[in-house]
């Protein structure tokens, strides 16, 4: 589940991002300060809370993080607003440092390799990767599925020339970290970089 707050651009409005649409049409219901958005198919992917700054302040622009306590504030609003659906807190990290377990070219493409990645909890995903640098043994940084990128793109399972891929592997200047190098190439970590540690985003 992903927050997201920017008052400059959307107004006092908080963005709860719970699936992805896969590009369905959707349909919209608002009751109140709250707007629950669906899919044809009555599939809950998102809500709108309008006026959040009168419920509770929130820090920080883009994705934010909400507490517990938080949670419960947008769970009594849906209530009151007569929704029956309740919100729950996802504390994992979305980016984390990934091994990269193996990789081979995939046999559809000149220039995307698959690859099993580890990340956190031991668990391992399957991960489609363009990048020229790719290569087994590396210590990486991996937007899971659920993660918003710093230009606002989410991170959903998709399927990349036929082959499933669940997360990405990120290079420097998709996480907009200074002085990124603008040549194609994922970012490569030190190898006594921990594997399944959050990598946060300054």
């Amino acid at each position: 589940m992903i927050f997201a707050y920017n008052p400059a651009y959307v107004g006092d409005t908080l963005l709860i991002i719970t699936d992805d649409d896969k590009g369905l049409p959707q349909e919209v219901t608002r009751k109140g300060r709250v707007a629950r958005i669906q899919t044809e198919d009555g599939n809950t992917v998102g809500w709108n809370i309008f006026g959040i700054s009168q419920l509770t302040a929130l820090h920080g622009t883009g994705q934010v993080e909400l507490s517990d306590r938080q949670i419960e504030i947008l769970n009594h609003a849906l209530q009151e607003a007569g929704f029956t659906e309740t919100l729950s807190q996802d504390h994992s990290p979305k980016f984390v440092v990934g091994y990269v377990k193996t990789c081979k070219a995939h046999k559809d493409s000149d220039h995307l390799s698959i690859t099993e990645v580890e990340v956190d909890q031991k668990e391992t995903l399957q991960i489609v990767c363009g990048a020229p640098n790719i290569r087994e043994g590396l210590k990486v940084v991996v937007a899971k599925p659920g993660a918003m990128m710093p230009d606002g793109t989410m991170i959903w399972p998709g399927t990349l020339r036929g082959v499933e891929s669940f997360g990405m592997i990120c290079s420097a200047k998709e996480l907009h970290l200074p002085n990124a190098p603008q040549k194609r190439g994922i970012l490569e970590l030190p190898q006594d970089t921990v594997v399944g540690d959050a990598f946060v985003i300054e």
